[in-house]
């Protein structure tokens, strides 16, 4: 059985071809800069890399390329589109309409339209996603796997804002949460890596990228995480401020006159790591300038990582303690030192890393946490694709093994 997982942007397509039977990806790539110059395909399947520039005006054409490259005789690793099972769509935003993977319909589709003003960048891409995806693939199944809706288990006082209710009632604004998928698989992944019941188990998880989750996990449920309504809210991120007071938007609005989109433009993409180091949000960079001695790099490492050590004090607290803290996404699988800076004066928590097992680690799965530690510290890369892979066959498939 081969299940096709489709990211679909603004901009872009990412794809991946899983095979459930042998539980391996038969190709997965990238269709960039659509509907721009320069537009171009990376590939990857039966062991070779294929990265070339194709014109690509639209996203029907794009999935067109898609297509064409499964199928190709030398770097295709199928030889009919009907050779595709199902097919699985990364959604950013269900509201609380979707509290799990849904087979796509036409009122589910209804629904989602719903949802666009509550991600008006990503849920109209999504969408468009779906709808090319089902008139290549018009006789399987199609599933929804929604970021959301692995924290809808968080209980009101967590989602809840102290607004006037009213605007919950009628507007639906209160928390929501992202990256709920690589969330959702990294807390399974935690439980079958330590052989404990998921149920049992109370998680931090750190996904640190250029997007930054913070999640409290109780007994496989999420029972906070930091961000909100919005991408923005939290921890700074790569180029997003991460939590401020609100009062500020205000200020910058009446008293240096800076209208909202402006202020907008500044606290999404101009903010975070960005906007601390004056350098970039890479955090690779960040870390190599301030080894030079450049104080503002040293300032956003230092801010990055103690506002994550706040929210993982925070969220053992709100849990009642912490069995396992684990780290995950491009900054928590591959950098040591922000990894040892948060950890840094945990120990209280039962948190203590060991040098040796941290230092070693690179995107690899493993336990960093010394002996002593009666907390464990895991590195567990995420993967969202095969998380959808695996919710797509759930649902459309329920009975397959």
């Amino acid at each position: 059985m081969k299940i096709l997982v489709i990211n679909c942007g603004s901009s872009s397509i990412k794809y991946q071809l899983y095979d459930a039977d042998n539980q391996q990806v038969l190709a997965k790539g990238i269709l960039a800069r659509i509907g721009e110059g320069g537009s171009y395909l990376k590939h990857e399947a039966r062991g070779m890399k294929l990265h070339r520039e194709v014109p690509i005006s639209s996203h029907r054409s794009g999935f067109e390329v898609m297509v064409q490259s499964l199928l190709d005789r030398n770097h295709g690793v199928i030889e009919d589109p009907s050779e595709v099972s199902a097919v699985g769509h990364r959604t950013v935003h269900g509201g609380d309409t979707f509290a799990t993977s849904t087979l796509i319909t036409e009122d589910v589709i209804e629904k989602m339209e719903a949802c666009i003003p509550l991600a008006p960048l990503h849920n109209p891409p999504n969408l468009m996603g779906i709808r090319e995806a089902r008139r290549i693939f018009p006789n399987v199944p199609h599933v929804a796997v929604f970021d959301t809706a692995f924290h809808q288990t968080m209980p009101p006082k967590a989602y809840l804002y102290a607004l006037p209710y009213e605007y919950y009632e009628s507007h639906k604004i209160r928390r929501y949460g992202f990256h709920g998928t690589s969330c959702w698989f990294v807390s399974q992944r935690t439980a079958e890596f330590l052989k404990q019941p998921l149920n049992e188990i109370k998680i931090v998880i750190c996904h640190l990228g250029n997007g930054i989750t913070i999640a409290a996990v109780d007994g496989g449920k999420s029972v906070d995480t930091s961000l909100g309504f919005t991408t923005i809210s939290g921890v700074m991120m790569g180029t997003r401020s991460g939590d401020i007071d609100p009062g500020l938007i205000f200020y910058l609005n009446r008293q240096l006159g800076l209208n909202l989109d402006r202020i907008d433009n500044i606290l999404y993409r101009e903010s975070g790591l960005l906007g601390v180091s004056g350098i970039s949000n890479d955090m690779r960079l960040i870390i190599e300038n301030s080894r030079h001695g450049n104080k503002r790099c040293q300032l956003a490492m230092e801010m990055f990582a103690y506002q994550v050590k706040k929210f993982v004090g925070a969220y053992a607290a709100a849990m009642g303690g912490i069995d396992v803290l684990v780290f995950t996404a491009g900054i928590g699988e591959n950098s040591p030192l922000i990894r040892a800076k948060i950890c840094e004066g945990l120990e209280f928590l039962g948190i203590e890393l060991d040098e040796t097992e941290n230092n070693e680690t690179l995107g690899m799965e493993r336990f960093i946490n010394s002996p002593s530690s009666t907390v464990k510290v895991l590195v567990i890369p995420t993967d969202e694709e095969r998380m959808i892979a695996l919710a797509t066959i759930a649902v459309a498939f329920p009975s397959f093994k």
